[in-house]
This record gives C-alpha cells, sequence and structure tokens, in this order.
C-alpha cells in the first residue's frame, strides 16, 4: 500500500535561505509513517496503552534531490520498503505535486519494542497478527490519499 499525503509549504517551513529548513522533511515522515499504522488501525496510542508496544525509530536516511520552496504544493509518497520479524522500514518519496519530479526521499526503520516497564525497554519480534497487517499492506499495492494544508504533517 502507498500512502500519499498532499500538503503545501508554508513560511514556517523554510530556512534563512528561503528553502524547507530539513529537519521539517523528518518531521513530515514521522507524521506519515503515524498516519500509514492509522491507515491500517493500528494507532500508535492504542498500541502502547493496549499491547504495551511501540514502533520506534532505530535508523533514518535522506537523499536530497532538489530544494522545497514556500507554497510549493508537495506529496508525501509512504510505503513500506522492507519488513523484518522486528523492524519496518518506511520509504517516504516527497514529489512536487506538479509534474511529480522528486524532490527528496527519507527512509526510515522502525523497531518493534516492549514499553511495559520503561525502564528496561526492549526490542521484540513484531505480534503476528500486526506482521500480517504489515504484510499484506506491501502487497496491496494501493493508493490512500490524504490531502492536507497547513503545517500537518
Amino acid at each position: 500500500m502507498r500512502r500519499v499525503v498532499e500538503r503545501k509549504i508554508m513560511w514556517g517551513d523554510l530556512d534563512a535561505l528561503g528553502i524547507v529548513f530539513y529537519p521539517r522533511y523528518y518531521e513530515w515522515a514521522d507524521a506519515c509513517s503515524h498516519l500509514f499504522f492509522e491507515s491500517l488501525n493500528l494507532r500508535m496510542d492504542e498500541l502502547w496503552d493496549e499491547r504495551k508496544l511501540a514502533f520506534g525509530l532505530v535508523e533514518t536516511s535522506c537523499q536530497y534531490n532538489s530544494p522545497g520552496r514556500y507554497l510549493e504544493s508537495i506529496e508525501i509518497i509512504t510505503e513500506i520498503e522492507r519488513l523484518n520479524p522486528k523492524t519496518v522500514e518506511f520509504k517516504h518519496t516527497i514529489v512536487r505535486a506538479a509534474g511529480h519530479s522528486v524532490m527528496l526521499t527519507v527512509r526510515e526503520k522502525r523497531i518493534c519494542m516492549d514499553v511495559s516497564d520503561p525502564l528496561n525497554i526492549r526490542a521484540m519480534d513484531i505480534p503476528s497478527d500486526l506482521y500480517d497487517i504489515l504484510n499484506d499492506a506491501i502487497a496491496a499495492g494501493s493508493y490512500d490519499h490524504d490531502k492536507r494544508t497547513g503545517r500537518q504533517p
């Protein structure tokens, strides 16, 4: 499954050079991962409260191709790139809405964590029911669109 979030680059997203301040891309990618989980009816807050598990970041990277500028409309295309027993790896491709040229690609690796004891958080295998949902999302390959403007994600 590929989930697409549309947004507009706003003044607060920019640095002194008038281009998107790079931490914003990581902020948007993180938000889109949460929205991806939510689109599968896997809300992070409920997983934490009801199952005492979370998907924490263990690795991120970004490959920049071209800068984003004020009032540009963009699409953030999120998909699962890899699924392993303990980790799920997301790929977020950020493209210009006009022409779909790739601006950058953010990759995130998230590990399933047992958070039942906050002083002893540890990695755990992704529970089989969640693994199946995530694996089905890989196989689905369809688009789920979410139009947004402003600061979220």
